[in-house]
């Protein structure tokens, strides 16, 4: 009979992968993807380098699939917070907002995963979270357009131009820095949400008080805390 893996096995194997995700993750939040390699992510992970070769047989693939589970882990956490918004437009804005914290909060990490020079089947993976995004917001778009709570517009033009500004705005070159800042990675947040909701066409008061609802409430604390030692 041919070898079958038990639940037990399974789950080990699962588990060592996940491992050494999470310490390609957070080497790739220190220095970026140049500082996730091979013999550094099996030294983080306490297992040896050809182990980490079983699972991935390149760097490439293990930075391909830190992309694919940061990305799905992201919209993730912003489809959760626009789920439990009491109406269209507060989804949009918690939408917005979640993804603006949290990318702040590890912004080495995410600008790592979205715009870092790496490799072209990394770009690729990169460019489908960005599409992600875009869709996502693009949905939420619809959605406050359809009640009323926007004015008519293009969504699919509106979606990815948000995209590019909370980028641009939150982690690039041009943006400031706010390390160890909480009070001014909030004020950051507060205002990259307040100008994507007025691009929108949301007027000010009602801007102001949506960002006050969704942001004001948010933990600005590492989604990747405590992961890896």
């Amino acid at each position: 009979m041919p070898y079958r893996r038990t639940e037990n096995v399974v789950r080990r194997l699962a588990e060592r992968e996940q491992t050494i995700l999470a310490a390609a993750t957070a080497m790739a939040a220190e220095g970026g993807m140049a500082a996730v390699q091979i013999a550094d992510v099996a030294a983080r992970a306490g297992i040896a380098a050809g182990t980490v070769y079983r699972y991935f047989p390149s760097k490439t693939d293990l930075i391909a699939e830190l992309v694919a589970a940061v990305a799905g882990r992201e919209l993730d956490a912003m489809k959760a917070a626009a789920d439990l918004a009491p109406g269209p437009l507060s989804a949009l804005a918690a939408s917005i907002a979640t993804f603006a914290a949290r990318a702040l909060n590890e912004r080495r990490l995410s600008w790592a995963v979205m715009a870092e020079p790496v490799d072209a089947r990394v770009d690729a993976m990169r460019l489908d979270y960005r599409q992600s995004l875009a869709a996502e917001l693009e949905m939420r778009i619809l959605a406050a357009i359809e009640g009323s709570h926007l004015p008519e517009q293009d969504a699919r033009v509106a979606a990815p131009a948000i995209v590019g500004a909370l980028m641009e705005g939150l982690l690039g070159p041009l943006a400031p820095s706010h390390d160890d800042d909480v009070a001014g990675s909030r004020e950051a947040v507060q205002a990259a949400t307040l100008l994507a909701l007025r691009a929108l066409g949301v007027i000010d008061a009602r801007a102001r008080g949506l960002v006050a609802q969704c942001v004001l409430p948010l933990s600005i604390t590492s989604p990747f805390q405590g992961e890896v030692k």
